[in-house]
């Protein structure tokens, strides 16, 4: 069966606005198209990105110019004959391979077997030699000509079978850098249908159940989206790639790929979706749109979904929301997202197969931290600036102060701190001499009084059998925070607003614990106005304070909770930063660390395989 009449009077499809047409009116419907849609973005992909020609060059292919008077921005005319013979062929290839009275089906929805059957033939269509990593091949498009896809378009491929096969329970999971896909009741049960990393490791079939339980990023420890039909069509607008090399975009897939994930948003359709929310804001922010939300408005968005939705257990909203800050040069909210990243980063285990993740960290401690620390100071020493210059530009006149707030400093340490933690228990190292170099350089750039307006606290590591302690005693939640998430998950308090609103701003009557507040889902909540049990504490001035309360100063406060960090305090305040005791400090323990935690064994995947776009900061 081909395509419906309603499909085809879209046709041909001339410009951007034909394609958000045909895109809407799919929307629309129960169950949108997505072999059609696949395929019609891949079809405009490869002839803006890869196969970029003069237009006479290519046969049977018409292009026609975005704009009457600018002749090079050109947009390829999608014709029906194309388009309809290229889906018949792939629903013909899916439809002859897969017999379905082979399969048993129950109401709970389609077998693993069924699944793992679709797999294979999307798996064995596939050429046997080709790299793997290459842009441009994740669309339908890319599988029908060219018998390539990378490892996300290999999962979104089965999915896109199986709704021609008319299994509707079979949907995508995504994480931050994997794809597989759910079945059954509710979408309860899971099964791997890709790769991941460099190699071709075969997991088809097997559950997810392993890498969720072993606390891997790769997995989100079970946070990860269930996406419904819409969902996946907003998923294979984001793996839009509208790079024609490593310096130039398609300024024409751009525009398409902004407008299809506004036509997503204003829908409701990326509530869900917290990263797709990321791109489309900096897409925003590279070419604004005047009648549309500011790029803040939607990066805290996300940051609110990840918080409401996935018990703010994702990375990447606080990842976009940073170099949103990065590029604007508000140094305090930049340094402060970073922060808030580690921060989810800290409960995770680091596995070989997380890597794209600690690539990102990495190259935030020891390249974009330090360059803007760098600039700051630069800018802070030179000459002949001016107050007249600070007041015309206030986000330079923040840049230039950023070395003399204490809460900067703070959100360092918190950065780093969320990464020791994080190494913590993990069978991989994460830190190594080069993460120290650039640690000391950055506290460098601090003064000493600045440092030492930061006070820091150190919590004592739990024992196992926190979880069957009571914590009923008041003075925990004054002098630890919350123990531990589980006994917080009892409450049903809302999720917080996203952490670099400036509403989140600890009480007056509070000091500054820039070392916990929204620095894990919910744990704010106990820290600013509540014990473990989650009890109110009463906000009135009048009431006596207990004496712990009169300690506490007047600067910001950070609560380590990693053993590195704690073994550092006081070299991070001292009045000269002493590089060679940091250094070993970092280093000696994760050696003598690393030693003793073999619990689990390594992933068998060398490097992340499913990249997504690297934003430029």
């Amino acid at each position: 069966m081909g395509l419906h009449s309603a499909q085809k009077k879209h046709f041909p499809l001339r410009g951007i606005d034909a394609v958000v047409q045909l895109f809407e009116a799919e929307l629309h419907k129960p169950e949108p198209d997505l072999a059609l849609l696949s395929l019609i973005l891949g079809f405009v992909e490869h002839f803006l990105a890869v196969n970029r020609v003069i237009p006479i060059n290519v046969p049977g292919v018409r292009f026609e110019p975005l704009e009457p008077e600018c002749p090079n921005s050109c947009f390829p005319t999608v014709e029906l004959g194309m388009i309809s013979a290229l889906y018949e062929r792939f629903t013909a290839q899916i439809r002859g391979a897969v017999d379905l009275s082979q399969y048993r089906r129950t109401a709970a929805g389609s077998s693993r077997e069924l699944v793992k059957k679709v797999s294979d033939v999307i798996w064995n269509s596939l050429s046997r030699s080709y790299f793997k990593d290459r842009a441009h091949i994740q669309s339908l498009f890319s599988l029908i000509t060219g018998t390539k896809l990378d490892s996300s378009g290999v999962a979104f491929a089965v999915v896109a079978a199986c709704q021609v096969l008319g299994l509707k329970d079979v949907h995508l999971a995504l994480s931050e850098d994997h794809a597989w896909v759910i079945f059954g009741k509710n979408g309860e049960e899971t099964a791997e249908v890709t790769w991941h990393g460099k190699g071709n490791e075969d997991r088809r079939g097997q559950t997810v159940t392993v890498g969720v339980s072993e606390k891997s990023w790769l997995y989100l420890k079970g946070s990860y989206m269930k996406c419904n039909r819409n969902m996946e069509v907003a998923f294979m607008v984001c793996a839009i790639n509208p790079s024609l090399d490593l310096h130039t975009d398609s300024s024409e897939l751009l525009q398409l790929q902004q407008k299809l994930l506004w036509l997503l948003y204003e829908r409701g359709d990326l509530d869900r979706y917290p990263m797709a929310m990321g791109t489309l804001a900096d897409l925003e922010d590279q070419d604004p749109i005047a009648t549309k939300e500011s790029p803040l408005k939607i990066h805290l968005k996300a940051v609110s979904s990840a918080q409401k939705y996935y018990n703010n257990e994702h990375i990447y909203p606080y990842m976009y929301l940073a170099g949103f800050h990065y590029r604007h040069r508000n140094v305090h909210e930049a340094l402060r997202s970073w922060a808030e990243a580690a921060q989810v980063m800290q409960d995770y285990n680091y596995f070989r197969e997380d890597e794209e993740i600690y690539k990102e960290f990495f190259d935030i401690a020891n390249d974009v931290i330090p360059t803007l620390l760098k600039e700051t100071s630069a800018a802070a020493e030179s000459p002949g600036d001016g107050d007249g210059m600070d007041k015309e530009h206030p986000k330079h006149a923040a840049a230039l102060s950023a070395l003399q707030d204490s809460d900067c400093f703070a959100y360092l340490l918190r950065f780093y701190d969320g990464i020791c933690k994080w190494e913590e228990g993990s069978p991989t190292p994460v830190l190594h001499v080069g993460w120290a170099t650039y640690l000391v350089q950055s506290l460098s750039r601090f003064d000493a009084q600045v440092r030492q307006k930061v006070s820091i606290i150190t919590r004592e590591p739990e024992s196992q059998d926190d979880d069957d302690q009571s914590s009923d005693d008041p003075r925990e939640g004054r002098r630890r925070g919350p123990r531990r998430e589980s006994k917080l998950d009892e409450q049903s308090s809302p999720p917080i607003a996203a952490p670099t609103s400036p509403s989140n701003q600890p009480p007056a009557a509070q000091p500054k614990k820039v070392g916990v507040t929204g620095s894990r889902r919910r744990s704010s909540q106990a820290l600013r106005g509540g014990d473990a049990e989650g009890k109110p504490k009463s906000p009135s001035p009048d009431s006596s304070p207990s004496p712990q309360q009169h300690t506490f100063p007047e600067g910001p406060v950070v609560v380590f909770q990693s053993e590195k960090m704690k073994g550092m305090k006081e070299l991070l305040c001292a009045a000269k930063v002493n590089s060679s005791a940091i250094k070993l400090q970092l280093t000696a323990q994760s050696q003598v660390q690393m030693k003793r935690q073999k619990s689990t064994p390594a992933g068998d995947y060398s490097m992340s395989f499913m990249k997504r776009q690297r934003k430029s900061l």
